[in-house]
């Protein structure tokens, strides 16, 4: 089968709104939390997020096409430009429209998002609830909402015309793109796919759903430190939005046409708990398998994996289950690797987490590096002190191989690992 590799990567988050103010944002350790600006949050338990700011799209996207889209679309348009375009693959036809340059018809995207345009239907709702007579609808209501159109839109901007579809699968779902993208280029079907997530919920209905299944951070008046993984006195998740893209070739095409590699894609497992359509399994028991198996299909051992970016929610529960889990799996081996969560500075982009993790795995191994866990501050009993969780400061480590985790409502389990590339 193909080897898999990295060529390209796009980010926009709440730390950095490309791939190089993402990285200064992961090393200077940059918490992305701030009041929420999108809407009045102050009827809400919660009234701050991990918001995108100061981000023009028409940078790089025409302004027309972007008001019949929802904003978790147009973040995937602009960070799959990004990740392309640092990919070497953009050329603008005879009409001036920019397309992928290889063969479309061996070229796809698989994008990610856990939950879609539910801003574009929480507006549509409130036009009707004040208005009179026939029911009016946006004739874009229905294409700006469901969560296949990251994938549909990246496809016809860059005439990608091989596999495209969407992955939903809570915040699993970005990892799950990722292996189905990968798979695509292993089995042969593609040279080429565009692979990622994007979520833009900070919105009344994203805040007020999550806050009634207390699951948010409520440490309004402490905001920037509200995302605490690992700390006794963590709370809950802080909702983050943005997207984050992957380009991912068959090493021979990237060869071919002598691209630059940024890793290679090791291995990849999925898992189900079973358990629970929100919590953990309390012993991390699918967490567990979804590693195990990702490193078996890697051929690689515990001792060779030198840092995990966890799923790290800083929920009480999930954290401790995942710390259980990534013990199981690693045994003794788990005391020689770093282990940080960085929703610490981006908050939880939900569907898109595992495609802006996985860009800072790749980061990692590019700039050898930890990205730390920041808002630190009390020890929590129930995790063992003897693990390296590398609280508050990023530290200078040579990584080779990472691999990130990512687990949703619903039990959905993905591990991806990622490697340096060595011909």
């Amino acid at each position: 089968m193909q080897r898999v590799v990295v060529t390209g990567i796009g980010a926009l988050t709440a730390i950095g709104n490309n791939v190089p103010e993402y990285l200064a944002g992961l090393k200077a350790g940059r918490s992305g939390a701030k009041p929420i600006s999108q809407f009045d949050p102050e009827l809400f338990k919660t009234k701050f997020a991990c918001e995108v700011t100061d981000w023009d799209p028409t940078d790089r996207l025409d302004a027309r096409a972007l008001r019949r889209q929802d904003r978790y679309t147009v973040m995937a348009l602009y960070t799959a430009d990004e990740a392309l375009e640092m990919a070497g693959l953009l050329s603008v036809n005879e009409e001036g429209k920019k397309e992928v340059a290889v063969d479309p018809d061996r070229a796809g995207c698989i994008w990610a998002s856990g939950i879609g345009g539910l801003r574009s239907l929480e507006q549509e709702i409130e036009i009707f609830e004040k208005g009179s007579g026939t029911p009016r609808y946006n004739p874009f209501m229905i294409p700006r909402m469901i969560a296949n159109m990251g994938a549909g839109y990246v496809s016809m901007e860059y005439n990608l015309r091989g596999p495209s579809y969407a992955t939903v699968s809570a915040c699993a779902s970005g990892g799950h793109a990722l292996a189905a993208a990968a798979d695509d280029i292993r089995l042969g079907r593609a040279d080429v796919m565009v692979t990622g997530g994007s979520e833009a919920v900070v919105t009344k209905v994203g805040i007020g759903g999550f806050n009634s299944m207390k699951a948010l951070s409520t440490r309004n008046d402490d905001y920037t430190t509200a995302s605490r993984p690992y700390d006794a006195e963590r709370d809950g998740f802080v909702l983050g939005e943005g997207a984050g893209a992957l380009v991912l070739e068959s090493l021979e095409h990237a060869q071919a046409r002598g691209a630059t590699i940024l890793a290679e894609i090791a291995g990849y497992a999925a898992s189900s708990d079973a358990y629970h359509i929100s919590a953990p399994h309390p012993e991390g028991a699918g967490a567990k398998m979804a590693m195990i198996n990702a490193l078996k299909y890697a051929d690689l051992t515990p001792g060779q994996v030198n840092y995990i970016n966890t799923h790290g929610t800083s929920t009480p529960l999930g954290d401790t289950a995942e710390l259980k889990a990534i013990k199981l799996a690693f045994g003794e081996d788990v005391y020689g690797l770093n282990i940080s969560s960085t929703k610490s500075m981006t908050g939880h982009l939900l569907g898109a987490a595992a495609a802006i993790e996985s860009v800072a795995c790749i980061l990692a191994i590019q700039h050898n590096f930890i990205p730390p866990t920041i808002n630190h501050f009390t020890d929590d009993p129930d995790i063992d002190p003897k693990l390296d969780l590398t609280f508050n400061k990023s530290v200078e480590k040579t990584v080779n191989v990472a691999l990130s985790n990512t687990f949703g409502f619903g039990g959905h389990n993905s591990a991806t690992i990622f490697k340096r590339y060595n011909p």
